[in-house]
């Protein structure tokens, strides 16, 4: 047998065919109803300009069908599916949480389990509610003196395998938000001993194939599918994502259905042509492009560790150190034994870090995340995630060095800024509660609370009853009260202190955060 060619990776079949398409002169009797930018709204041809829409088209011969890719579609996809290590690749036009939620659907059936971190994505929990699976939420490794949640360990994993044996599939997210990433290998060899797939959501780490400096991709490591958010670190249009499978253990017919269930039918064919140059661009120019990444997120990271009270979480090659300013300066080892990070851990949750995220911790100035937010956005700097001890940066291929400079600079102005005590400091940070310590806070599944009859109570009275509705700050969109779950106290608190200091609480009825939805008794 003839070996078959390799693919040509400078081809790009998707965006050509949609501008060859574009370019066609003729009547437009389809959508969308603007016909081609004719009827568009001025304002926005303005702002936008009049060529891109003439290439906002729909799936009209010759440009494929998404849901049953063929042609230019298939191409484009078997292209990025050669480029990213992996044996299938659908391209996404919902966003990551499609791809999240089709995972779960693919996997398990109604009553089945699946094992996952209690500090997923909304996302995998509205799979839950869609698909009926039942959850046996693991506790992430869990900074208390940082406040920082990390991934979930084999040791943690493999307990919740041996207590639930009848689990279908086990759900990781790698990296975190902060770019810690977890062990992907033990976890995936722990799944597959048992015959089950390991499913990743890698939304913030489509870029790790590209560079050795990185940590390993998912599929490298061993996960049977991974979903990437290729618009998050990467060149293509926001909503734009990929799923990647490899291996035999997840079903590809029943995955290509559970997608068209969560999909629009009407995938915007801008979308998909960004997906697919961004898969050439990367396929060409990855590593270059990754090099430079690095090195401007290392020169960020050396200038603001260089400003008093400021540390940026860091990660070294003898195990890991957080934050060298910490308020509790001490060995590596002494640190590990206390289990507030640092030192090498066969079962950490922290075995590697992806350096192109840049975490600041600004509590030893005296601020909030959310106030550092708020003087960075006043000097021309805005930040990926303001939280209440830190501020969360993404360095991409789209940065410069005067970005990095002025960010660094940004940093000296807030170092001004600084009060002399820190409000959270009074609190004994021993005695920090770790919201996703999810032992025994689950009564009922997502599923069940969604379709439950539910009423509003005041927020006093809602503690102690089970949450009908999920409720997270967003960013990062990682829920701290979800359907189903027992509504304590401390979650309350948290919500409320990311209210007071200027953080955005989405999922709930009520705004204000003065009433709750709760499954009725």
């Amino acid at each position: 047998m003839m070996p078959l060619p390799e693919p040509n990776q400078t081809k790009l079949p998707l965006l050509e065919g949609l501008r060859e398409y574009a370019s066609n002169p003729h009547v437009a009797f389809y959508t969308p109803g603007h016909k081609r930018g004719v009827g568009i709204s001025p304002s926005l041809a303005d702002l936008l300009g009049e060529t891109v829409f003439r290439a906002d088209l729909a799936e009209l011969p010759g440009l494929g069908n998404l849901h049953g890719a063929e042609g230019i579609i298939q191409e484009a996809q078997d292209l990025a599916a050669e480029t990213f290590g992996a044996d299938r690749t659908y391209f996404l036009v919902n966003g990551s949480s499609c791809g999240v939620m089709a995972a779960i659907l693919a996997t398990c059936n109604a009553g089945e389990k699946i094992i996952l971190p209690r500090n997923v994505h909304s996302s995998a929990i509205a799979g839950l509610i869609f698909s009926g699976a039942i959850p046996v939420f693991v506790n992430p490794d869990y900074d208390p003196i940082l406040d920082l949640a990390h991934c979930i360990t084999p040791a943690a994993v493999a307990a919740a395998l041996e207590k639930h044996p009848d689990t279908k599939a086990v759900m990781m997210v790698y990296p975190t938000y902060y770019g810690v990433c977890g062990d992907v290998g033990a976890i995936a060899n722990l799944a597959h001993q048992r015959g089950i797939p390991l499913l990743i959501d890698e939304a913030h780490g489509p870029h790790f194939a590209f560079h050795p400096d990185l940590p390993a991709s998912a599929l490298s490591a061993g996960a049977d599918l991974s979903v990437q958010s290729i618009h998050k670190v990467l060149g293509s249009l926001t909503q734009s994502a990929m799923l990647h499978l490899q291996g035999s253990r997840i079903d590809r017919d029943r995955l290509g259905l559970a997608l068209r269930l969560v999909e629009s039918t009407s995938p915007s064919y801008l979308l998909l042509a960004s997906l697919d140059a961004a898969r050439q661009q990367m396929a060409l120019h990855g590593e270059r492009l990754m090099t430079k990444t690095l090195e401007l997120a290392d020169a960020a990271r050396s200038q603001i560790d260089r400003i008093p009270g400021l540390s940026v979480l860091t990660h070294i090659k003898s195990g890991f150190k957080i934050f060298e300013s910490s308020p509790h300066p001490q060995p590596l080892s002494q640190a590990w034994e206390r289990g507030a990070g640092g030192g090498v851990r066969a079962n950490s949750g922290f075995v590697d870090l992806d350096r192109t995220r840049l975490t600041v911790r600004v509590a030893e100035l005296g601020l909030t995340g959310f106030e550092a937010d708020e003087i960075m956005t006043q000097q021309g700097v805005v930040a990926e995630l303001p939280s209440l001890q830190h501020l969360t940066f993404i360095v991409s291929l789209g940065n410069t060095k005067t970005d990095i400079d002025l960010l660094a600079h940004t940093f000296s102005i807030i170092h001004n800024y600084s009060k002399p005590k820190y409000r959270l400091q009074e609190i004994d940070k021993e005695k920090v509660i770790n919201l996703f310590d999810c032992e025994s806070i689950n009564r009922i599944s997502p599923r069940e609370a969604f379709f439950s009859p539910a009423e509003m109570l005041p927020i006093d009275e809602a503690i102690d009853r089970l949450s009908a509705e999920l409720i997270c700050p967003y960013p990062p969109g990682i829920p701290v009260v979800m359907p189903g779950e027992v509504i304590t106290q401390e979650a309350i608190d948290y919500l409320q202190k990311i209210l007071a200091f200027g953080g955005i609480i989405t999922g709930c009825s009520d705004p204000s955060l003065q009433k709750l939805k709760v499954v009725r008794k």
